[in-house]
């Protein structure tokens, strides 16, 4: 712990907005209750009044003020905390706690900044810097100008040769970026992201390559750890909030996940991160060749997917680095018995999907791309890729019922489809399996990895021999094959023309029923602890007991979407709060 420390002031995200959903209700939940159990005094600014972090019993003080430097300030001269955590509230807080370090009011305050030190988060969020930071260890970054005027954005794209990206600096959710095929889209572009900001960085596209990303941990002392890694479903230039997200990644050989995973230890020892922070990779799916695209140093969407999808505690671990101690300090949640400093090991895949509700607008255009639309996500889990995606497709509450017999939607036209994706461009792939094209063709129109295509081909020949079985009983080892690759009850019945009893009938007296899975990060080396869940056909027997208890089972609200957001969390929340206490 950092000494004369006694009470510590927490940023929160402000209101909810589209490219967030409750990551940072999540974050910042966990840093009060690390704070809190370090016995220090905790004051959070947060205006979001649905949110648990400003729930009664959290933080010993809520201000429900705007995330700005001239509220934050006030509260600070008020309160006259030791400290601040501005991780955990997104790039709101990221941004205010900037904002009042350069105008000299932490150090008039006596406010030290806790966790990863101001100079790093302006090395990771200002373009040029983070590009000459990188340079002094070789490691590879996309060609890039940061201009502040359009005039030097069309010299720059002049000299890397269109198509060009464009990124703004200190955004959020990808906020005003996008590829510019020629000068006019790149003029167009350059005067609208120049209203919100001064510096925009004009960079190469690297158009097809993969995206992949790594969670790093890292102590005061040094220590640092990659607590897990994801792939997007999608190539470079959808925002990886947007994409299909699969953890751990599937398609990378040993080489590549190791080389990656010593440059992102590499990067982060370098900038000096202290806590969490992902890095995000390009990766020629052919060549060795790898670009860092960003390092964000802070709290995501994608650190809360990866603590759940590993069990490992992100956002309290990092709060507790932040306040000074180490990996080696921290009891292991997941064990009990462990520290903090292990890496998990997955023996199960986790998919994300994203839930959009463009519907809900007339003229938005449909088309995603390198700018946040999302509104909620869904994490499905399960022991094959198929069955997690179809999984996840059903969590999304959309209308779909897994891949097959899927939303019903028509396509106008496939191939465009897959070139330019929309929210529906997974079923687009779909179709057009189902249609006969082949996974080179739709690889060269998509860029989306071949391995990711066979999966969705694999779903479309179990369909298809199912579909053969109609008006007799499918046979066990056909039944096993498609609930293992995530068919519902359901989706069968209605390949085969029967109905959803007849199938759970046949199923129950084939003995083919889910087991109950435990998330286990430790590869069995010791007895797990953790109370993440989840059914799947791909398993013999069940991790733990089911046997009666006096139990109550709550029911959450699924994904999040426009008219609904984090109220339903506090909801559930405090539903459980108050049925452990009975």
């Amino acid at each position: 712990m950092h000494p004369h420390l006694n009470k510590v002031i927490i940023l929160g995200s402000g209101a909810l907005k589209i490219g967030e959903a409750g990551e940072f209700d999540y974050s910042g939940s966990q840093a009060i209750k690390a704070a809190a159990g370090c016995g220090l005094s905790t004051v959070l600014v947060n205006p979001n009044i649905a949110t648990i972090q400003t729930s009664e019993g959290l933080a010993d003080k809520v201000y429900f003020l705007p995330v700005t430097p001239e509220f934050v300030e006030r509260v600070i001269e008020k309160e006259r905390p030791d400290g601040m955590l501005l991780s955990f509230g997104g790039q709101t807080a990221l941004n205010c706690g900037v904002a009042l370090a350069n105008a000299g009011i932490l150090e008039r305050n006596g406010v030290r900044v806790l966790g990863t030190p101001i100079e790093t988060i302006q090395d990771t969020e200002d373009r040029q810097r983070f590009t000459q930071r990188l340079a002094e260890i070789d490691v590879a970054v996309p060609k890039s100008f940061a201009v502040s005027s359009v005039d030097q954005a069309v010299g720059a794209a002049k000299e890397i040769g269109y198509p060009v990206m464009i990124r703004i600096a200190y955004a959020l959710g990808g906020l005003g970026s996008g590829p510019c095929q020629n000068q006019e889209e790149l003029v167009a572009r350059v005067e609208a992201a120049l209203s919100h900001t001064d510096q925009v960085l004009v960079e190469e596209f690297l158009k097809g390559w993969k995206e992949v990303e790594y969670e790093v941990v890292r102590d005061s002392c040094d220590n640092c750890i990659t607590v897990c890694n994801m792939e997007n479903f999608d190539p470079l230039g959808i925002h990886t909030g947007e994409s299909i997200v699969v953890a751990p990644s599937q398609t990378l050989t040993n080489e590549e996940y190791h080389r990656l995973r010593e440059i992102s230890i590499r990067v982060v020892r370098h900038l000096g991160v202290i806590g969490e922070c992902n890095i995000q990779f390009a990766l020629h799916p052919s060549s060795k060749k790898y670009r860092v695209i960003e390092v964000n140093a802070r709290l995501s969407r994608s650190s809360a997917l990866a603590s759940k999808a590993t069990g490992y505690p992100l956002a309290f671990v990092a709060a507790k680095l932040a306040l000074g101690q180490t990996l080696l300090d921290i009891d292991n949640s997941v064990t009990g018995a462990t520290k903090a400093c292990f890496e998990p090991a997955l023996d199960y895949v986790v998919v994300k999907i994203p839930r959009w509700d463009l519907k809900k607008f007339r003229r938005v255009s449909t088309r995603i791309g390198s700018g946040m639309k999302s509104v909620g996500e869904v994490m499905a889990i399960g022991r094959t890729f198929e069955e997690t995606l179809q999984k996840g497709l059903r969590m999304l509450d959309i209308g779909a019922e897994g891949l097959a017999g899927g939303a019903g939607i028509e396509f106008e036209d496939l191939k465009k489809e897959l070139r330019f994706p929309s929210d529906e461009r997974v079923f687009a792939v779909y179709r057009a399996l189902k249609e006969g094209m082949s996974i080179d063709d739709i690889y060269e129109l998509s860029r989306i990895d071949p391995w990711f295509l066979s999966k969705i081909s694999n779903i479309v020949d179990t369909e298809e021999n199912l579909a053969r079985s109609r008006g007799s009983d499918p046979s066990d080892d056909m039944l096993r094959r498609a609930k293992r690759l995530g068919f519902s009850d359901r989706q069968i019945a209605h390949i085969t023309e029967c109905t959803d009893d007849e199938v759970r009938a046949r199923r129950a007296k084939a003995g083919i029923r889910p087991a109950i899975k435990q998330i286990d990060t430790l590869a069995a080396e010791y007895p797990a602890k953790t109370n993440y869940l989840y059914c799947t056909y791909g398993g013999t027997e069940d991790d733990i007991g089911t046997e009666a208890r006096t139990s109550v089972m709550v029911l959450g609200s699924g994904a999040y979407r426009i008219g609904s957001s984090v109220e339903f969390d506090w909801c559930c929340v405090n539903t459980v709060v108050a049925l452990r206490k009975l």
